[in-house]
């Protein structure tokens, strides 16, 4: 019976999903691309949706779920992450339920009944949970309204977080052919998109790309001084103490570096936290509990940590050492300021970090190929944070935002960098390129620019190419081969293991030739400032700097209430209500339900559960002033 309504049933609407969307979540309408990747799945149709951090990717497949006929599954790759995101669909009063390692056998059957009984709107699994036979077969009984993928750039060996697991989830295509299924990830180059839609088999399925802008985050990178260990903790330290009493991330590239800068910071009074691999998985849930729930608490962790972590006010992450690839630093840099709102993204790196980068990759089980691809993504990496281009632009260029445009925070245009031309030298690299049959690396392209290739052949001397370099620097030409790859001028091809360096654009090429095409270098990077940036405040944030008491004493008693209820249920406090409400709530002071309602972020269910207890907090809070 289940099974003909579900054939039977209408086609919602987008209407259909907006009035949810409005209903459940306390939205009027949808962001950006939103509206048309839930187009696409109401539709029956497969999609592959890249959405920056922040960008409301759950919702789109939560949505379709709830209004198309059947059971919403989706798969994601942590049971923190599943839990999270069921806990926050149940505060909002959606039908929702994991099935992971920690769920118990009573509380599996009960999930099953229900199930059956059409009464779940939403059932998250991990990849390795769908590789079970029997879960496979209890699905094929049931009707399903769509298959979501979340975190997807894990299915490709091209992205920087590969899971094997996630290869297999391609036989989903024939093990449930008529269900539509949507890919969403936030950071997904065009080589990683075409992976994704290769190996998960999303035939005919469109690709909906959005911008990658993050205009409420400020980047800045600073070059590491040499010294002792002692001294570049004592960096990260200071930064972190500058910015006391706000939650933040410091990602380190050990797990005894997590321990030690965690244990630095619990030595200055900050509310540190250190979580890294090494740890038993219910030590690291409880760990993870504590950042979610505490005010002002900073994590100190490995790149273990982070994936889908939905703590919307994050006000910072620091990167102690950076990560493997453009891809990682975007998603890592994206744990801050989800909530919209202005944060921060600092990453500490020097000479010694590319190297060791490297080398770990070397170590790595995977393809000479992969291996290659991945290396020349953290010289990327590496070219991007000691450049001269602002760093936004940069990060977004990579992705393929050809036309974005310069951010106006970051450090870099803040404070520009000195640089100099060097079109000359430029020209001179490409021609050597060009001249040497785009055969060789970068290594040796610099050789036979500084005339010391060893072994040299006749052929190569006789090359107008040959040594016209040798007045400059070595570390100059590895600056300005570096800026030319990371600029397209020149690209790096894997070549097997072997990175050959070739021509990038043709026309930009020429423009340089031409010299219709100025290209820059950064001078020697002096060490940025410690203390924060001045920075023009938007947003809550300010408000938050700038209200007057009586705001500021509503704001905190709602928190503390807030924080109240969260214990009692043993929910992270921002899935009851997140900081941006409650601060336009104190700022608005609603004395009754139907002016309550009318502040996003607050849907119906919210109202039901909470809404007479926050205007009584309100209405106590003003007696007491």
């Amino acid at each position: 019976m289940l099974a003909d309504s579900v054939r039977n049933a209408p086609l919602p609407t987008l209407g259909d999903a907006r009035a949810t969307l409005e209903r459940v979540w306390g939205h009027a309408d949808f962001r950006g691309l939103q509206s048309e990747v839930v187009a696409e799945i109401l539709a029956g149709r497969n999609v592959l949706a890249v959405l920056p951090t922040g960008g409301g990717k759950s919702v789109c497949y939560q949505i379709p779920a709830m209004l198309r006929p059947g059971l919403g599954l989706v798969v994601s790759p942590l049971i923190a992450l599943m839990t999270d995101q069921v806990e926050a669909l149940k505060q909002q009063g959606v039908a929702a339920a994991r099935l992971d390692s920690g769920v118990s056998m009573d509380d599996r059957s009960e999930i099953w009944r229900q199930a059956r009984a059409g009464q779940l709107d939403l059932l998250y699994v991990s990849p390795e949970g769908l590789a079970q036979p029997h879960l496979i077969d209890r699905l094929r009984d049931l009707p399903l309204s769509l298959i979501a993928i979340d975190e997807a750039h894990c299915v490709s060996q091209w992205g920087h977080d590969f899971r094997p697991d996630y290869r297999g989830l391609g036989r989903l295509a024939d093990l449930f052919p008529d269900v539509p299924r949507i890919a969403v990830t936030a950071t997904a180059d065009a080589r990683t998109r075409e992976d994704i839609v290769a190996s998960l088999r999303l035939d005919g399925a469109r690709v909906l790309v959005d911008s990658f802008a993050r205009p409420n985050l400020q980047l800045s990178a600073e070059r590491k001084e040499n010294g002792s260990r002692a001294r570049a903790d004592g960096h990260v330290i200071e930064l972190v103490r500058q910015r006391r009493g706000k939650s933040g991330v410091v990602y380190c590239g050990s797990r005894d570096g997590c321990e030690r800068v965690a244990g630095a910071l619990r030595d200055a009074g900050v509310n540190a936290i250190a979580y890294h691999a090494g740890m038993d998985a219910r030590q690291r849930d409880r760990l993870l509990a504590r950042f979610l729930a505490e005010d002002g608490a900073v994590m100190v962790a490995t790149i273990a940590f982070g994936m889908g972590v939905d703590k919307a006010d994050v006000r910072f992450v620091i990167h102690a050492d950076p990560p493997g690839s453009l891809e990682a630093y975007w998603q890592e840099i994206g744990r801050a300021g989800r909530d919209g709102e202005p944060a921060e993204g600092i990453t500490l790196y020097g000479p010694s970090d590319i190297a060791w980068t490297l080398k770990r990759l070397d170590g790595r089980p995977m393809a000479e190929e992969v291996k290659a691809v991945q290396a020349s993504r953290a010289r990327r990496l590496y070219a991007m944070l000691d450049g001269a281009t602002c760093r936004s632009q940069a990060v977004r260029r990579y992705f393929g935002e050809t036309d974005a445009r310069v951010c106006g925070v970051c450090d870099l245009c803040l404070d520009p960098p000195a640089v100099f031309d060097a079109t000359v030298l430029a020209q001179k690299a490409l021609a050597a390129v060009q001249r040497l049959g785009e055969r060789f690396g970068k290594t040796r392209i610099i050789d036979h620019l500084l005339g010391k290739t060893r072994d040299v052949q006749s052929w190569e001397t006789a090359l107008s190419t040959w040594g016209i370099g040798a007045d400059t620097a070595t570390h100059t030409w590895r600056d300005v081969v570096d800026h030319l790859m990371f600029d397209g001028l020149l690209v790096e091809d894997p070549n097997e293991g072997k990175p050959l360096i070739r021509l990038g654009d043709p026309e930009a090429v020429r423009a340089v030739y031409r010299g219709e095409r100025i290209v820059e270098v950064r001078k020697a990077p002096a060490r940025a400032s410690t203390s924060p940036r001045e920075r023009t405040r938007t947003g809550r944030n300010a408000a938050l700097e700038t209200m007057d008491a009586d705001v500021r004493a509503r704001f905190e008693a709602l928190r503390a209430w807030r924080r109240d209820r969260a214990a009692e249920q043993r929910v992270p406090p921002y899935v009851i209500f997140q900081d941006k409400t409650l601060l336009e709530i104190a700022i608005r002071q609603p004395r009754d339900l139907a002016v309550l309602a009318s502040i996003a972020g607050v849907g119906q269910s919210k109202i039901e559960r909470y809404g007479s207890a926050v205007v009584d907090q309100l209405a106590r809070t003003a007696e007491s002033l």
